[in-house]
């Protein structure tokens, strides 16, 4: 038994929190520490008042369905962020890291792509880090990019599992590539996803957006705190936001440090970094 005290809608907010944790318990023996920080985390006032019934029991426009998992949105942020994807050609996710905006992305590629609504999914990230040079690193060309993908296999075995993602990219049914492999290409009938979007030039991110074809969408997104270009380069992503605004079927959703669901000392982070620039 819970006896909930507090003032205005605390104790009905309160109620609602501890409503939608039980609903979470459904056929599982527990809920972990993680599972009721995630709750606890993605549970704003607004959000929880506006909800009429469980989340298990809500429609199913918050969640993505996927072969490995059925995932879950954290928030009013990232629901507007999928809902933002399932309507617009080209979407854009700005945000600190930590708040989904790869993952979301990717598994809304494959979730669209088990729906047979494209034909292929196209995953591309620019080859820029702090501080490193590809030529400073040892192996081939495509060894050396491998490294900078890493966050987009990661997305692909958490939604697919190891061994799907390893067939779709042989059949080239996922295609994972540096930037500047799409140079000249035109994208048809698949979803493309840029990651790090925050790391192109502007000559870069014109040629990414002017690449998809018939039956096309673009994702890109990136962290604009977070640039890694020499200082006199400006961002690519920054500029086309700035400008392409506005346009019908372009979309912009920006996700803050509530969205993080990472450990929750991340946030903390972030704010503090937020906080120094400032």
């Amino acid at each position: 038994m819970f006896q909930i005290s507090g003032q205005g809608q605390q104790p009905e907010s309160a109620k609602k929190v501890i409503l939608n944790l039980y609903e979470e318990t459904l056929g599982k023996n527990s809920l972990s520490l993680e599972d009721i920080h995630l709750k606890l985390q993605t549970s704003s006032l607004e959000d929880i008042m506006q909800e009429k019934q469980p989340v298990s029991k809500k429609n199913n426009n918050s969640q993505l369905i996927t072969p490995q998992q059925i995932i879950q949105t954290k928030g009013k942020n990232q629901r507007e962020y999928l809902a933002a994807m399932e309507h617009n050609n080209v979407q854009f996710a700005v945000g600190p890291a930590g708040t989904g905006k790869t993952f979301l992305a990717v598994a809304y590629a494959v979730h669209i792509l088990k729906q047979k609504q494209v034909e292929r999914i196209c995953l591309a990230r620019p080859a820029v880090e702090a501080g490193e040079t590809l030529g400073f690193l040892p192996g081939t060309l495509i060894e050396k990019i491998n490294p900078y993908l890493q966050p987009l296999y990661d997305a692909l075995y958490s939604t697919l599992g190891v061994d799907t993602t390893s067939d779709l990219i042989k059949n080239n049914t996922i295609e994972i590539s540096a930037l500047a492999y799409m140079r000249g290409r035109t994208l048809s009938n698949c979803i493309v996803i840029l990651d790090e979007g925050q790391n192109t030039s502007r000559e870069q991110m014109k040629m990414f957006l002017t690449r998809l074809g018939y039956n096309s969408q673009a994702v890109i997104t990136g962290d604009l705190t977070q640039v890694d270009l020499p200082s006199k380069v400006p961002s690519g992503m920054a500029h086309a936001i700035d400008i392409l605004q506005g346009i019908e079927g372009i979309g912009i959703s920006r996700l803050t440090t509530k969205d993080v669901v990472r450990h929750p000392i991340v946030t903390d982070i972030i704010e503090a970094y937020d906080k120094a620039k400032s």
